[in-house]
Protein backbone atom coordinates (compact mmCIF):
# COMPACT_ATOMS: atom_id res chain seq x y z
CA UNK A 1 0.00 0.00 0.00
CA UNK A 2 3.17 2.31 0.62
CA UNK A 3 4.39 2.10 -2.84
CA UNK A 4 0.75 3.06 -4.46
CA UNK A 5 0.35 5.83 -2.00
CA UNK A 6 3.53 7.07 -2.69
CA UNK A 7 2.70 6.89 -6.82
CA UNK A 8 -0.68 8.05 -6.48
CA UNK A 9 0.71 11.42 -4.24
CA UNK A 10 3.44 11.52 -6.67
CA UNK A 11 1.27 11.26 -9.89
CA UNK A 12 -1.56 13.22 -9.03
CA UNK A 13 0.53 16.30 -7.35
CA UNK A 14 -1.46 15.95 -4.24
CA UNK A 15 -0.27 15.02 -1.36
CA UNK A 16 -1.54 12.11 1.33
CA UNK A 17 -3.64 13.60 4.04
CA UNK A 18 -4.23 12.10 8.01
CA UNK A 19 -6.68 9.21 7.07
CA UNK A 20 -10.46 10.18 8.55
CA UNK A 21 -9.79 7.02 11.29
CA UNK A 22 -6.79 5.30 11.68
CA UNK A 23 -8.50 2.00 11.30
CA UNK A 24 -9.55 3.40 8.04
CA UNK A 25 -8.53 1.12 4.82
CA UNK A 26 -8.28 4.57 2.92
CA UNK A 27 -5.41 6.84 2.32
CA UNK A 28 -6.74 10.61 1.28
CA UNK A 29 -4.86 12.72 -0.69
CA UNK A 30 -5.16 16.84 -0.32
CA UNK A 31 -6.20 18.74 -3.70
CA UNK A 32 -6.58 22.44 -2.99
CA UNK A 33 -10.05 23.37 -2.56
CA UNK A 34 -11.62 23.43 -5.71
CA UNK A 35 -9.78 20.26 -7.10
CA UNK A 36 -11.10 16.88 -7.77
CA UNK A 37 -11.09 14.17 -4.44
CA UNK A 38 -9.00 10.95 -4.43
CA UNK A 39 -8.77 8.36 -2.14
CA UNK A 40 -7.22 4.86 -2.70
CA UNK A 41 -8.80 1.86 -0.71
CA UNK A 42 -6.92 -0.61 0.49
CA UNK A 43 -8.19 -3.89 -0.12
CA UNK A 44 -7.36 -7.79 0.61
CA UNK A 45 -8.09 -8.56 -3.23
CA UNK A 46 -6.69 -8.15 -6.50
CA UNK A 47 -7.94 -4.80 -7.84
CA UNK A 48 -11.17 -4.78 -9.40
CA UNK A 49 -11.11 -1.46 -10.66
CA UNK A 50 -8.49 1.04 -12.35
CA UNK A 51 -8.50 4.98 -12.56
CA UNK A 52 -8.35 6.88 -16.17
CA UNK A 53 -6.22 9.78 -15.95
CA UNK A 54 -5.24 12.71 -18.36
CA UNK A 55 -1.15 12.19 -17.77
CA UNK A 56 2.27 11.43 -18.86
CA UNK A 57 2.62 7.95 -19.43
CA UNK A 58 6.98 8.75 -19.32
CA UNK A 59 6.52 10.58 -16.37
CA UNK A 60 4.43 7.92 -14.39
CA UNK A 61 6.80 5.55 -15.48
CA UNK A 62 9.41 7.02 -13.76
CA UNK A 63 7.51 7.25 -10.97
CA UNK A 64 7.43 3.31 -10.71
CA UNK A 65 4.40 2.32 -13.06
CA UNK A 66 4.70 0.07 -16.12
CA UNK A 67 3.79 0.38 -19.26
CA UNK A 68 1.32 -2.76 -20.55
CA UNK A 69 -0.51 -2.00 -23.85
CA UNK A 70 -0.87 0.71 -26.10
CA UNK A 71 -4.54 0.44 -27.50
CA UNK A 72 -5.61 3.31 -30.02
CA UNK A 73 -5.04 6.49 -28.50
CA UNK A 74 -4.46 5.46 -24.55
CA UNK A 75 -1.59 3.50 -22.23
CA UNK A 76 -2.85 0.76 -20.17
CA UNK A 77 -0.61 0.45 -17.26
CA UNK A 78 0.24 -0.83 -13.58
CA UNK A 79 1.09 1.15 -10.52
CA UNK A 80 3.72 0.07 -8.08
CA UNK A 81 1.56 -2.18 -6.30
CA UNK A 82 -0.02 -3.87 -9.85
CA UNK A 83 -3.13 -1.48 -9.77
CA UNK A 84 -4.26 -0.90 -13.11
CA UNK A 85 -4.94 2.54 -14.86
CA UNK A 86 -5.21 3.83 -18.07
CA UNK A 87 -3.47 7.21 -19.66
CA UNK A 88 -5.92 8.95 -21.41
CA UNK A 89 -5.38 12.22 -24.28
CA UNK A 90 -7.13 15.38 -22.50
CA UNK A 91 -10.70 14.64 -22.45
CA UNK A 92 -11.35 17.52 -20.02
CA UNK A 93 -13.53 20.61 -21.20
CA UNK A 94 -11.74 23.27 -19.19
CA UNK A 95 -8.47 25.24 -20.07
CA UNK A 96 -5.39 23.81 -18.55
CA UNK A 97 -4.29 27.43 -16.39
CA UNK A 98 -4.96 25.26 -13.32
CA UNK A 99 -3.79 21.97 -14.15
CA UNK A 100 -0.42 20.49 -12.01
CA UNK A 101 2.63 21.22 -13.82
CA UNK A 102 5.95 19.25 -12.92
CA UNK A 103 9.34 19.71 -13.93
CA UNK A 104 11.14 18.61 -16.69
Amino acid sequence: MEAATRFWSQALGMPEAAPRDPGSPYVNFKGRVDSMHVEMQKIGDASRVHLDVEAEAERLVSLGARKKEFIHTWWVMEDPAGMPSCVIPQVSDGSLNDANVWEG
